[in-house]
């Protein structure tokens, strides 16, 4: 085994450091209270080629590693969770369906400007009954004689979908009846301004709040034929692969925030004082720090592992549920445990570890909840 991270890895991962401790982390609090999406910051990390980092330099992206995508994450979510959310979203739900499943033409015409940054996409999965049950899809697209798919239904809780540059949204809809009687599920690519394709008001968060999330409907919403990502029926097999990935981005997305909770906690032990000396002298609150240091270095390191198993080629979605569901739940023990330390102060908004605290939950539920995460690992078990 070996740990040691190669020069690019570690270029990538400080670059995403000094960026999010100049240019994100400052602007973090005022982010949260507005909740206006950073298009600035998000226009710097296409400059940075953050935004295309997995995909060949030919399709407009960096040519890194699935790892060093990961490490990026976990910089830039160190910053603020909602930036770091917005490019996780993009690039592991967005683009990179088209990186593995579209044609050439869908590559070079979808893939290069969401490489570049020059553009957003959104993944609409989730339904008001189909979260969990991702293959109860309700949506449906029929093929109709005038060489159109029409859609209609409705999504819940999509990332990236409404902002000033997406150029839209790639879709699950029911598109007829397998042989064994199950749906048969496609994933369709439905661009911004699609007549009859309506993007609803941007949600009231707890947390994540300068990210973009949204309802969207479809009425009569019209495709051509060729809008198909990948084959007609392939679409619960495909959105579980990106899952499955995606959800290694998530556990390095928590490892961030988990490490900005300790990174505020350690720094006020340091500066409180009580009885006469700094909080961080007493074994009480050295042992919370001690916890909170090993919590997030274990997730860190299965999270490393999961994502060197899918650069391998390697079955790794038990590692990934594993990572997910270790990193996101030590993450809100992390956020606890920093309030906590923090006192009153804590409870207070003005100081980071409120907004983490209020963030750190969703990150148990996005991309297959903790539940979700356990029922696969025990299907991995053999159960």
């Amino acid at each position: 085994m070996d740990f040691t991270l190669n020069d690019e890895q570690i270029a990538i991962r400080d670059t995403c450091r000094e960026f999010a401790a100049q240019e994100i982390k400052p602007r973090a609090e005022e982010m949260d209270a507005t909740g206006q999406f950073p298009y600035d910051l998000v226009g710097k990390m296409g400059q940075l080629g953050l935004l295309g980092l997995p995909f060949p330099e030919e399709y407009g992206g960096a040519g890194a590693d699935f790892l060093s995508y990961c490490l990026a994450i976990e910089e830039i979510s160190r910053g603020d969770v909602s930036v770091g959310i917005t490019m996780e979203a993009h690039t592991s739900l967005g683009a990179t369906p088209f990186y593995l499943f579209g044609s050439e033409e869908q590559k070079q015409r979808y893939l290069l400007p969401l490489a570049t940054g020059e553009r957003l996409w959104a993944f609409g999965l989730t339904e008001a009954e189909a979260g969990s049950d991702s293959g109860g899809t309700r949506t449906r697209a029929v093929l109709k004689e005038d060489g159109q798919w029409h859609i209609n239904g409705s999504k819940v809780f999509i990332t990236n979908a409404g902002t000033n540059i997406t150029g839209g949204v790639t879709i699950t809809a029911v598109t007829g009846q397998r042989p064994d009687g199950r749906n048969e599920i496609t994933n369709l690519i439905v661009p911004k301004g699609t007549p009859g394709y309506v993007i609803g008001n941007p949600y009231k968060k707890m947390g994540w709040k300068a990210s973009d999330t949204r309802p969207l409907s479809f009425e009569e919403c019209m495709v051509p034929e060729e809008n198909i990502l990948g084959k007609r029926g392939d679409g619960f097999k495909q959105f579980m692969q990106i899952l499955d990935a995606g959800r290694v981005a998530i556990a390095a997305l928590s490892v961030g925030l988990a490490q900005a909770c300790l990174d505020e906690a350690l720094s006020y032990a340091r500066e409180r004082k009580q009885f006469g000396k700094s909080i961080s002298a007493y074994q009480a609150i050295q042992f919370k720090l001690a916890d909170m240091d090993m919590e997030i270095e274990l997730a860190r390191l299965m999270y490393y592992k999961a994502a060197w198993l899918h650069m391998q080629g390697k079955p790794y979605r038990r590692e990934a549920s594993m990572a997910k569901l270790f990193a996101s739940e030590t993450a809100k023990r992390a956020a606890d445990q920093a309030v906590q330390i923090h006192g009153g102060y804590g409870f207070m908004d003005e100081y980071p570890v409120s907004r983490y605290w209020r963030s750190v939950k969703i990150n148990e539920i996005g991309e297959g909840t903790s539940e979700v995460q356990r029922m696969l690992i025990a299907k991995e078990l053999g159960c």
